[in-house]
């Protein structure tokens, strides 16, 4: 299929051309950045929820009843459900298509498991430009889900215009992880299953975490929800709304977008400088030298500075 006839069906949301548009972006093939060039003023109407957590919290389950709202509103939907660690296996599709099988097939959803295939660093790339997709075919929502493990979490905050943390009750060590820093990831915090005992506990320290380390006249939010049961999942959405609303208010969408648009540029361009050194740098010379660090007789230290001045010059 020609660029032009993929660009041509993409802006008529064409299902199999946003799936080739996507898999194109997972596989690394620089077509697929031609095509969002051209087509990239039709960006930027779409709103982008992040879904984040821990594996087990729900977060499936949790997208899926905020997509049926949002379809009830006549919105459509994109949702992308990214695996940092490797390309999901049969049985993960299977499980994220089954609990979302009631929205697979309504003609205002695409929903899409994604993966990094085992590339280092390829992930915030390929969700990047499969977000682009979602957005020039004009989805009015496009929900990542991310498993909330390592990168993940940050490349998520890069994307996304309201973040929802998931947790679920009796968490334990991932509570006390929150304390590190996550705290700072969500707009709005989910306690998921919260027909188990000590949703109501794990609620409190929450609320407690982000009374401590409050910095922005926006609180996040706290509920407790049980998505499988249909218990709260519309208050989590009017809150979704809520901040939306508090971020075109004070100016705040707009600055956030112009933040991610400032890491996107400057990890393209770090993409860029990584793929013309790998060019550039033969793994000869590098074992090489390697080797004499290894003996004793240089150090990293030095062999960077060297490389890096030697390539200085050949970009002057």
């Amino acid at each position: 299929m020609r660029e032009v006839d993929l660009e041509n069906l993409l802006l008529k949301r064409d299902k199999r051309a946003i799936a080739k548009a996507i898999t194109m972006a997972e596989n690394g093939d620089a077509r697929v950045y031609e095509i969002i060039k051209n087509l990239y003023t039709n960006t930027g109407k779409a709103y982008i929820i992040g879904i984040t957590g821990p594996p087990g919290v729900g977060k499936s389950t949790l997208t899926n009843e905020i997509a049926k709202f949002l379809l009830k509103e006549n919105n459509s939907v994109g949702i992308l459900a990214v695996d940092p660690t490797s390309f999901f296996s049969g049985g993960a599709i299977l499980g994220d298509r089954v609990r979302m099988s009631d929205i697979a097939l309504d003609e205002n959803v695409y929903m899409r498991s994604m993966g990094t295939r085992g590339k280092l660093g390829g992930l915030a790339k390929a969700t990047r430009a499969s977000i682009h997709i979602l957005d020039i075919v004009g989805m009015d929502y496009i929900i990542v889900e991310t498993s909330g493990v390592g990168q993940s979490e940050i490349d998520i905050v890069k994307t996304s215009d309201t973040n929802v943390m998931v947790l679920s009750p009796g968490m334990g060590d991932d509570i006390q992880a929150i304390k590190s820093g996550i705290m700072e990831i969500g707009d709005i915090f989910v306690v998921n299953k919260s027909d188990r005992d000590g949703a109501d506990k794990t609620a409190a320290e929450i609320n407690f975490m982000l009374d401590l380390n409050s910095k922005s006249n926006w609180r996040p939010p706290v509920l407790e929800v049980s998505a499988l049961y249909r218990k709260g999942c519309d208050t989590l959405l009017y809150k979704i709304k809520e901040h939306r609303h508090y971020l075109e208010k004070t100016g705040g969408l707009k600055e956030r977008r112009l933040k991610n648009l400032e890491w996107e540029i400057l990890e393209i361009i770090i993409d860029n400088i990584m793929n013309d050194l790998s060019e550039k740098i033969s793994q000869k010379n590098i074992n090489e030298l390697i080797n004499t660090a290894y003996a004793g007789l240089t150090n990293p230290y030095m062999i960077a500075e060297s490389i890096y001045k030697s390539l200085k010059e050949g970009f002057k």
